[in-house]
């Protein structure tokens, strides 16, 4: 992970030589994020897209940091942003649709879920929250198509089998469900590496 405080105030020094580095702030944002001080990260990601507003990955990295703070209205305008400038990354739609998930925005959230898949179809995770919505809207044979979609790509995903034996037991496939659990289970009490 390398001295992220060192880096913090190698960036520092760096920008009074040269106040309008846009990298300079970007990596100093990054370091900052990474040490914990959301709120630092933001100003230099704002001011990295001040001096450079098509730079899509800093609108990516303040909504994750304002998203991490609960701004999570904010984060939403910077993930919206960042797809502007950059059409195609699978993430920033997974994380919008993780915002619009806890803003209660369901339908939202299996959108952008939905388009993550589209441009990263092994994305194992957007498959199990794109199933959790689904569930939650009562789309419980939907929500198993994602699970075992996401079972394809990550196998030993024990949220996916957890999730996964939650609907079988509501539509009450009980052996079904006993498997998932058992197998949830096992893959959580794995020895950690």
């Amino acid at each position: 992970m390398g001295d992220k405080q060192g880096a913090v105030e190698d960036y520092t020094r760096a920008l009074y030589l040269s106040p309008n580095d846009v990298d300079t702030y970007y990596n100093r944002g990054n370091a900052r994020f990474e040490l914990g001080d959301r709120q630092g990260a933001i100003e230099d990601y704002t001011q990295t897209t001040r001096l450079a507003p098509d730079f899509a990955k800093a609108y990516v990295n303040r909504g994750n940091a304002r998203f991490e703070l609960g701004d999570k209205q904010g984060a939403i305008e910077d993930y919206n942003q960042a797809l502007c400038l950059s059409p195609d990354d699978g993430d920033t739609y997974y994380n919008r649709g993780n915002v619009r998930f806890q803003l209660g925005d369901k339908q939202g959230a299996i959108e952008d879920y939905t388009q993550t898949t589209r441009l990263a179809p092994d994305f194992a995770k957007a498959y199990v929250n794109r199933g959790k919505a689904r569930f939650e809207l009562g789309d419980k044979r939907g929500a198993i198509k994602d699970y075992n979609q996401a079972l394809r790509f990550s196998s030993s995903d024990e949220i996916a089998y957890y999730n996964r034996a939650i609907v079988y037991f509501e539509l009450g496939y009980k052996e079904e469900a006993t498997k998932d659990f058992i197998k949830a289970i096992l893959l959580s009490c794995r020895p950690l590496s």
